[in-house]
């Protein structure tokens, strides 16, 4: 039953509803897959929802500044950028996420949308200060794992009295590597939330900046890690710090020193996006997994009730037109 559900979801992604006849080729998709009316009521609203929603984004294609005159984004051949307020939308209005003026855009698939894609890249950008990175080449990295896991381990009570699931950090999906020419360092970690049957990859890139650091952080199931990392060259390299914020041009007489290294990054931020990987966990497993839950409950789950996703879909057409 699953793989049927995977199978549509991969037919989904390439069938656009505009029209009447497009409708009926997704009655045929699903009256080909056994699905109850109910499932294919869920599934054309869905589609429906998507489609009316994908029109309201502009998307940039070619380079983009980013937090003013701070960094700036080449996006990168096979993708598409959704500037901050775009993201901002993506992320809270959409995904459900508490909203993060740190947040400077959202870099997604070219063919793909913020409802039906297989991962996203969020870019922020945090001014903690100048972090020096002399720890870089002698630290024990499988060490400072067991400390991350030791720790979130730790939090999970905190957690569950936020109403959040708990998680397991099962370890590295990529060790950590630092790049001490580029000033640019990446991990990946591996996690396992509750009552979830599909690991979750929490892809991470720092680029070190005068200032500060550039986030881009990459979230998604587990067997999005090859596709990441096939592409990791052109996403490393499409963002720069502007002339004035680079790491090279850092002043110990007028800039702040980081209160931590490249340990402390990689470790520190760990708990205080706890909520936003379990939230937004929630909107991969809708788009991705399948499943009955998929169905039967989707529109309860991602929309509300069924006049709700009506409101909704004739809402982003008048946006439209």
């Amino acid at each position: 039953m699953k793989s049927k559900f995977i199978y549509f979801i991969a037919l989904l992604i390439t069938v656009s509803v505009a029209h009447a006849q497009d409708i009926e080729r997704l009655e045929f998709i699903a009256d080909s897959l056994n699905l109850s009316d109910e499932e294919t009521e869920d599934l054309i609203s869905f589609k429906l929802y998507s489609d009316s929603l994908e029109n309201t984004f502009t998307y940039i294609y070619d380079r983009s500044m980013l937090n003013g005159d701070v960094a700036k984004i080449m996006v990168p051949e096979g993708y598409k950028f959704l500037d901050s307020e775009q993201a901002q939308r993506v992320l809270s209005d959409i995904w459900g996420n508490p909203r993060d003026e740190s947040v400077m855009g959202l870099l997604l698939k070219e063919d793909e949308s913020p409802v039906e894609t297989t991962y996203a890249i969020e870019i922020s950008y945090s001014e903690d200060g100048y972090i020096e990175d002399d720890d870089a080449q002698d630290m024990d990295y499988d060490d400072l794992l067991s400390e991350m896991q030791d720790d979130v381990k730790e939090a999970n009570p905190q957690r569950t009295s936020m109403g959040y699931p708990t998680v397991d950090l099962i370890g590295w999906a990529t060790k950590p590597y630092y790049d001490s020419e580029n000033k640019k360092l990446y991990w990946a970690k591996e996690l396992l939330f509750e009552e979830e049957e599909t690991s979750t990859l929490n892809y991470n890139i720092r680029v070190l900046g005068r200032k500060g650091y550039m986030n881009l952080n990459v979230i998604g199931d587990m067997d999005t890690l090859e596709d990441v990392e096939n592409n990791l060259d052109p996403i490393l390299g499409s963002v720069s710090f502007n002339t004035g914020y680079k790491y090279s041009e850092f002043d110990p007489d007028f800039d702040d020193v980081a209160a931590y290294g490249i340990g402390g990054l990689i470790a520190g931020k760990i708990l205080a996006k706890a909520g936003f990987f379990a939230l937004i966990l929630k909107f991969w497993k809708f788009i991705a997994i399948g499943g009955v839950a998929l169905f039967a409950g989707a529109k309860k789950f991602f929309f509300g009730s069924k006049e709700q996703t009506a409101i909704e879909v004739r809402k982003n057409d008048s946006d439209i037109s």
